[in-house]
């Protein structure tokens, strides 16, 4: 008799450390796993054969690199999170057989889901599809990978009435292979990977919130109904994500805001801040920072108009990449159209242009809070973290090739400087590459990347990569934040910029007597202020330290009979330069205490008979129920030197 297993032929399997080994073919990522050790077959979630990540059933029936991906690298979360988003569709469409699927992709901390249903799907309604997904999990179904013919899975949708299904295969070119994906009764169109089965994707997960969707992103296609979920690869790592979003609403700047009297906005002038004296005082305090931090920096600061004619910026590129966000007008006495500028870069070239610049002259640092409008759609606003009207930290370094190493350090030098005087310690880089829409030529952009990355060597920084989201005119760097909840916000940026110089033909004259383009770096710290307040809020929760808080020390008498001696103590404090108030009222003073604390006011100066006859003043912090007895003019230099920003105590 033939020995059947002596038939079956050797491939040869590299392993990430360069060891070989000869398997039987076919063989899955999970039988390699599992001959490795059962416990890297628990965590394993796919396996990336010859670059290609592939789900661990699948055969592998010829030589290959792989590499097996488990629960400890960031693609597991992101397999995890589309495999829930699956079995939410699986769970959908048992308990509402009516419904469609249409479209569920993996996104940051979580998936979605969109559906067609002609009833509106309730709260009650997630209850009882996720604990439907919780009896998924326990069936512990396997999860199995099908090739179909094009045609043959059109027809199938459409015979099951998944008529959005169909329309998505409709579009994928003909010949090109079609993946679907069963999963007992259920089956879907995708590409994967997925999960051996339902039960190795857990129960960490929740369903969150319910939206509406056009199918499509087309205002004119059919309204559908997103649901929203999160996914980890842990219990321990789902609680704390829900523990970080309860503390992110009680953060959340908008209630905040509201609370402390900063600001308000109103459908009256959508994406645009009404600033409240309160939120004011700390936004201006902000700047001047800012200001002193940048001239201390050797920056010289500009202002430039809001209003420019289209040609400029169809001159510099912004008109093609970036019209639909520009808002316009027409110029009334020459019918040329004029546009509110979306960002300051052209502006700065004009400056640059006036008079004859010699290599002498640079690096030329040009700085400016450049008032800025962008028409952002309605539904993408959300508080001050994104909207039409911002104000940039913005800047430009007009440089020669051979400064923007030196350029580069010196500006990351100034940003960690200026993130930890603001509290910011945790910070990590990004380096985008070109884009495929894009301008100049790929020799200017090897150059314009080869620059920037031995620059950022140079600066000592560690970055990974993020391909192919560069601006349109350079590669940049991007400066990620970490908050005191976890949370990243991409702030800073750097980039290198030899396209625009040469477009609005930008020159200097160089050592050789020869005009030259120079090189620019568009560079921001803040991004916008209006966004960096939203985060600062967030991250210290409203409580500022004294140098930013609107209000940094109340007067509280504790009765009408010591009112004279607390305005006597606020006019000092006015006189020392501190933001301060005082509280007269004829209300009880724990009540205009329990209101400051309210306001995250740092410090209170609560004053009585004692506190008129001696000169002092009892100071209470907030977040501390204990009182500090001290002389008033102590108290006042006390709070002198905390009021005093980071940029004022360098100088001295």
């Amino acid at each position: 008799m033939t020995n059947l297993k002596a038939l079956r032929p050797m491939i040869q399997i590299t392993f990430p450390d360069g060891a070989l080994k000869s398997f039987e073919a076919p063989i899955t990522g999970l039988e390699i796993a599992t001959g490795i050790s059962k416990s890297l077959a628990k965590v394993a979630v796919a396996i990336r054969v010859n670059g290609e990540l592939w789900d661990l059933t699948r055969e592998i029936t010829s030589d290959a690199e792989i590499e097996l991906v488990t629960t400890k690298q960031d693609e597991a979360l992101e397999i995890i999170r589309h495999d829930t988003a699956h079995l939410m569709a699986q769970a959908v469409q048992a308990l509402y057989p009516e419904t469609q699927v249409t479209i569920g992709p993996a996104i940051e901390n979580g998936f979605y889901y969109d559906f067609y249903r002609e009833e509106s799907f309730t709260p009650e309604d997630l209850e009882k599809i996720e604990a439907k997904m919780h009896k998924l999990v326990d069936e512990n179904i396997n999860i199995v990978r099908e090739e179909w013919d094009r045609d043959k899975a059109i027809t199938f949708f459409k015979g099951l009435g998944e008529e959005y299904k169909a329309e998505l295969i409709e579009a994928i070119p003909a010949g090109d292979t079609i993946t679907l994906y069963r999963q007992g009764d259920f089956i879907d169109l995708c590409r994967g990977p997925h999960l051996p089965s339902t039960g190795r994707i857990g129960k960490a997960f929740k369903l969150m919130k319910l939206a509406g969707a056009y199918w499509r992103g087309d205002s004119n296609n059919a309204m559908l109904q997103r649901i929203y979920g999160t996914a980890w690869a842990t219990e321990k790592q789902l609680a704390e994500h829900l523990t970080m979003l309860e503390e992110a609403e009680k953060r959340d700047h908008r209630r905040l805001g509201k609370q402390m009297e900063l600001f308000h906005l109103q459908p009256e002038a959508p994406g645009s801040v009404f600033w409240h004296p309160k939120g004011w005082a700390t936004y201006r305090t902000l700047q001047d920072y800012m200001r002193k931090r940048l001239t201390q920096g050797g920056y010289k600061e500009v202002n430039t108009p809001i209003l420019v004619d289209r040609k400029l910026w169809e001159q510099s590129g912004h008109w093609e990449k970036f019209r639909e966000h520009m808002f316009t007008t027409e110029d009334g006495d020459q019918g040329d159209a004029m546009a509110m500028k979306p960002m300051n870069c052209p502006c700065h070239l004009q400056i640059f242009k006036q008079g004859t610049k010699s290599y002498r002259d640079l690096p030329m640092r040009m700085a400016e809070f450049g008032c800025c409008h962008r028409n952002e759609s309605s539904g993408a606003l959300h508080g001050l973290m994104r909207v039409r009207a911002m104000v940039q930290d913005d800047a430009h370094i007009f440089c020669t090739e051979d400064q923007i190493v030196s350029e580069t350090q010196e500006f990351c030098r100034l940003l960690k400087l200026i993130y930890k005087d603001l509290g910011f310690d945790s910070i990590h880089v990004r380096f985008s590459d070109r884009p495929e829409t894009r301008a100049g030529s790929d020799e200017t952009w090897d150059k314009a990347e080869n620059a920037l990355l031995e620059a950022t060597k140079q600066a000592g920084l560690e970055y990974v990569l993020n391909p192919g989201e560069g601006a349109f005119y350079g590669p940049k760097l991007e400066f990620v934040l970490k908050d005191a909840i976890g949370r990243e916000w991409q702030c800073g940026t750097l980039q290198a910029d030899f396209v625009l110089p040469e477009r609005l033909n930008a020159t200097y004259i160089g050592e050789d007597g020869e005009k030259h383009h120079p090189v620019m770096l568009h560079r921001a710290i803040l991004g916008t202020f209006e966004r960096f307040m939203g985060i600062l809020i967030e991250d210290c929760a409203g409580r500022f330290p004294t140098w930013l808080a609107p209000v940094q020390v109340a007067v509280v008498p504790v009765s009408g009979d010591n009112n004279d001696y607390a305005q006597e103590v606020y006019d000092q404090l006015k006189t020392a330069g501190l933001r301060c108030d005082i509280d007269l009222r004829n209300e009880k003073m724990n009540y205009k205490i329990r209101e400051y604390s309210h306001g995250k006011v740092p410090a209170i100066f609560v004053v009585g008979r004692r506190e008129a006859e001696e000169k002092t003043v009892a100071i209470r912090r907030l977040g501390s129920t204990s009182q500090e007895i001290l002389a008033l003019q102590t108290a006042i230099d006390t709070l002198k030197i905390e009021a005093r920003s980071p940029a004022d105590n360098a100088q001295d």
